[in-house]
């Protein structure tokens, strides 16, 4: 190698290029001045399940072992700016680094990871991060629909928000309702532990929230829209809630939800019927229940209804998408992902 050469090589290793010369890596200190930069576009390629624990505030996930990495980071990433990569300790990022850096992307690298840049004392964000599903009304409007726990969810219409079932601990579980923003509307089905919760309902509220609830449930709390099986509410602005039946009717079972008494709910937003039906078996009342794009079935006997109950109800209501939730332990495996053309999502959280 001539003088020239290894001169240039070492400057190349002073600047911490290295042989791949779109790549700078850096400690915690460096990194954190890099990505102030708002042209900077900050990336953690760990998995969703450790993006979602925590994550540099500001960071997207893009997993790098994921067979779609690359085409994703094309897709949501400007070439022309500076990409700034971290994982958990280093390893996985620089993976990701020489990919990108084939790709004509400019790389900063978090040498040492998260871990590096906790150890350095910076800040991460932990706030629990939930999956997301979103769907169009017929005029365009977006729904989003964050699983929270169990049967816990909450719906953003627009700018509207709606809390299905607000409960803030399930054992080792629990949602921190402080950290999102107060409800328009929360619905409560009935007044089980795990569906009714009077702490997660004052968290939400705020000066206008409208409570829906059944009758033992609003005596409990002293306020609240009571709405009886088969009763009607319109809320304004397009947004129309249906109370339908929810009960157990196999023998042994029916004192856990009795008929009568608890609510099932049919939300109308703008055009789109969203079905959470509550603590219920597959009941004779669910052929009533139409026009449905999204419904939440539970799916955990002896309290709702087996998997095989759930079929049934899902090829009766025959909606365009599925999710069972309130699953708890019970075992999903044997669910397919197409029921007669409705589509089957499973989420983790809705156990």
């Amino acid at each position: 190698m001539t003088m020239g050469r290894r001169i240039y090589s070492l400057m190349l290793s002073l600047l911490g290029l290295g042989a791949c010369s779109g790549i700078k890596s850096v400690d915690a200190t460096e990194f954190e001045k890099a990505i102030k930069d708002p042209a900077v576009q900050l990336v953690d390629v760990r998995t969703p399940k450790e993006y979602a624990e925590s994550r540099i505030p500001g960071a997207i996930n893009i997993d790098v072992k994921d067979e779609g990495f690359l085409e994703k980071a094309k897709s949501s990433l400007d070439a022309a700016k500076t990409v700034a990569v971290y994982c958990r300790s280093g390893k996985r990022s620089m993976t990701a680094a020489k990919a990108l850096s084939k790709e004509g992307f400019r790389i900063v690298n978090l040498k040492g990871g998260i871990m590096g840049w906790q150890e350095s004392g910076k800040a991460v964000d932990d706030a629990r991060i939930y999956e997301v599903d979103e769907f169009r009304t017929p005029d365009g409007k977006k729904v989003a629909v964050s699983a929270l726990m169990h049967a816990s969810m909450r719906i953003q219409w627009g700018d509207v928000e709606i809390q299905v079932d607000p409960v803030s601990k399930m054992g080792e579980r629990s949602v921190d309702y402080s950290k999102m923003p107060k409800a328009d509307y929360i619905l409560v089905t009935h007044e089980h532990g795990d569906h009714f919760d009077p702490e997660a309902i004052r968290t939400l509220s705020k000066e206008g929230t409208v409570l829906v609830t059944n009758e033992v449930c609003a005596g409990k709390l002293g306020f609240g829209k009571v709405l009886s099986n088969g009763e009607t509410l319109p809320l304004g602005n397009g947004l129309v809630v249906d109370a339908v039946p929810a009960y157990n009717y196999t023998e042994g079972h029916t004192s856990y939800h009795p008929k009568g008494r608890d609510n099932g709910y049919v939300l109308s937003l703008g055009g789109m019927r969203i079905y959470i039906a509550g603590d219920t078996e597959d009941i004779p009342e669910m052929s009533e229940v139409r026009g449905i794009d999204v419904a939440f079935l539970p799916c955990n006997q002896p309290y709702t209804m087996t998997v095989q109950q759930m079929l049934k109800a899902a090829r009766t209501i025959h909606p365009k998408v599925l999710f069972p939730y309130h699953y708890s332990e019970t075992d999903l495996s044997a669910v397919p992902s197409e029921i007669d053309g409705t589509k089957v999502r499973i989420r983790e959280d809705y156990r």
